[in-house]
């Protein structure tokens, strides 16, 4: 792990498609949600064909070890950019900012 690179958990998945998009090495477009009622640094994870399939977590609680909440790097990336899965568990998936700028995309 390089020290600046980015890492994110995505939570949320099983109100969507649950862990069957989350494939090591797949990545996803990530969109930053400032008009989100509950919480104004939400990220939203989205695949082609499928949709939003998740968050990037934003808590202390729901975040695992190691990992950014969306509020730690929301003025980090740009409204758009790619996470690419790295390891999964039951509950969490971890994931490394892979464009940070729309120009990487």
């Amino acid at each position: 792990m390089k020290q600046n690179e980015l890492y994110v958990t995505v939570v949320g998945f099983n109100h969507y498609y649950g862990k069957k998009p989350f494939i090591i090495g797949n990545q996803f477009q990530c969109v930053k949600e400032p008009d989100n009622e509950f919480d104004t640094d939400a990220i939203k994870v989205e695949m082609p064909g499928f949709g939003t399939v998740g968050y990037i977590a934003n808590s202390p609680n729901t975040k695992a070890d190691g990992t950014l909440t969306a509020g730690r790097i929301y003025d980090r990336v740009s409204e758009k950019f790619m996470i690419q899965v790295m390891f999964s568990s039951f509950t969490k998936i971890i994931c490394r900012v892979v464009a940070a700028e729309e120009s990487q995309l």
